[in-house]
This record gives C-alpha cells, structure tokens and sequence, in this order.
C-alpha cells in the first residue's frame, strides 16, 4: 500500500494575500480522498523530528535561533513566512514525515510526503519558504543508521536545491542533481554535483529529452542505493514563479520517467512534493496529485 506522511499541521495560518499557496497541503489529500485514489489508510500522521537528527544537519545556533524565535529579521525575511512556534513546529513535523518515509520506502519501494522538499535551507540558515531541510535532515538519518551507503538526490523543482547543495557539499556518500531555471530564484547558485540549468521557457520536448539522457546514467554512475525526488511543478508554463514552458502532460511525464527508473534499478524512492505557483490553485493542485496517481498505479 502506498504510504503517504501528512499532518494538518501542514497548512499553515498565513496573513490574507500572502504568495505561498499553503492551502494545497490541505486540497490535495481532501482530492485524493474523493477520487478514490487513496483512502484513509493510505495517510500516516508524522510527529516532530527528535533534535539529534535536526543537529546532525543543522547548526545548534540556527536551530536555537529557530526555536527560540530570535532568528535576525533579515533572515526572517528572506524565508519569507512570519515566524512562530507553530511555525517550526510544523518544520519538525514534516522532516519526520520525510524519515518515516524512509522506512515505507523499504517495505513498498515508494513512500510520500504531501509536503517538504524545503531544498532552500542550508545547515545554518532558511530562506525561500524554507526552515529545515526535509530530504538532507532523512539522508543524514539513513546515513547514520547504517541503513544506507549511496544516496541520490533527484531534486527537479524549478529552483536550484541550493541548502542541499551547501549540506552535502563535502559528503561523497550523497550525489545532488538539481534541473532548474536557469533565470530563477536563488540568483546566486550553489554547486551540486550535477547542475542542469534549463534555459527560460524549455518546454516540453527539450525538458524531457534532457531528463532521459541523465538520469539513468547518473544512476548506472554513481550506484545510490536509495533515492530522494523533489517533485515540484512549479516547472509548469502556468506558474507564476517558474519561467518554464512544461505543460501538464509533460510535468506528468516527467514523473512517469522518475518513477520507471526506480523500478527498473530496483531503488526505494521517498517523494517530497517541492513548490508550485500557478495562480490557479486546482492547476497546482492537479498537478501534484498526478504524481500520487502515478505512485498508485506504477507500484501497486
């Protein structure tokens, strides 16, 4: 059975007119649920990391900034959410819902998360919408509990994975692949080890061909044993944010192509679902939801 981490922490209060679409963290399970493609046992109910795999990652004085709700207002800013112990609460809770990800993964091959992907944060700082690092803090974990030796990384959301890059910049064990606008957010890139900066307004056939010719070489390469997917849309032609021309289908092709190479490697996957802007929430929405009917029906 597909595992999906969720929790109504997820959607989080934020002031009226904000730009986060934090509303699609309770749209696409309430989607899922009416459509039938999944029901309630599907969702499991993450509770907050313990600290240790937070420090593993993580700066203690960020992460007592963090708690303790004295990060610099600069910084603040720069994450973009007003600060609040509910706040990084819901931080914790979701990087715990990337961990136990892990361990469906092992038993079903795929596991979710309805959210994280918070790729933006670094081992000593938060920015763009990003506290804790969902997918870094979860590989640390396997890491460390012996339950992994090479990991991959296959972020494709529009914006370059740069806290991941700067957290596992000197960690052989952890390749980072980052396909992103190359005119996008966050102007000053960090290096992963791959970087494919896509041109403003790739559309589908080119996104796809490059994806094809990467990803499974980077497999048969670098071997992982286990693989992370931030499957953020905001690659589609209709998000405010991405710059990009990928339309719905290709969006959707491109997870099929993620998914297919799991199988055909045999490579637990745990997804975290990444960014979307589009100024129409269903299109968002939808969007995100195809990569959970895909789960479905590839793995099950």
């Amino acid at each position: 059975m597909l595992k999906i981490a969720y929790s109504p922490i997820y959607q989080h209060p934020l002031p009226e007119g904000h730009r986060f679409p934090m509303i699609k963290y309770e749209l696409i399970p309430e989607q899922l649920l009416h459509e039938g493609t999944c029901t309630a046992a599907n969702f499991f109910y993450p509770e907050a990391v313990e600290e240790k795999w937070i420090l593993r990652t993580h700066s203690l004085s960020y992460w007592n900034d963090l708690k303790n709700l004295s990060v610099d207002p600069k910084m603040v800013r720069k994450i973009g959410f007003p600060l609040t112990q509910k706040l990084v609460e819901r931080e914790t809770v979701i990087t715990q819902g990337t961990i136990d990800s892990c361990h469906f993964a092992f038993e079903n091959k795929i596991a979710m998360n309805v959210a994280g992907g918070t790729h933006h944060a670094y081992s000593n700082k938060g920015e763009g919408f990003c506290l804790l690092n969902d997918v870094a803090v979860a590989a640390n974990y396997l890491l460390d509990n012996k339950l992994s030796e090479r990991i991959l990384i296959i972020d494709l959301d529009v914006h370059q994975g740069n806290g991941t890059a700067e957290i596992f910049r000197n960690e052989p064990r952890v390749f980072t692949f980052s396909m992103h606008g190359s005119e996008n957010y966050p102007m000053k890139k960090e290096q992963s080890d791959l970087d494919i900066a896509l041109a403003t307004y790739t559309a589908d056939e080119e996104y796809l061909s490059i994806l094809y010719q990467t990803l499974p070489a980077l497999i048969v390469r670098h071997r992982p044993d286990f693989l992370f997917y931030i499957s953020g849309v905001d690659i589609l032609s209709t998000d405010k944010l991405g710059k990009l021309n990928v339309s719905t289908q290709g969006c959707y092709s491109r997870d099929e192509f993620v998914f297919e190479q799991a199988k055909l490697f045999g490579l637990p996957i745990v997804v975290s679902m990444g960014g979307g802007y589009s100024p129409r929430i269903a299109d968002i929405v939808n969007a995100h939801c195809n990569t959970f009917r895909l789960a479905e029906r590839m793995f099950f």
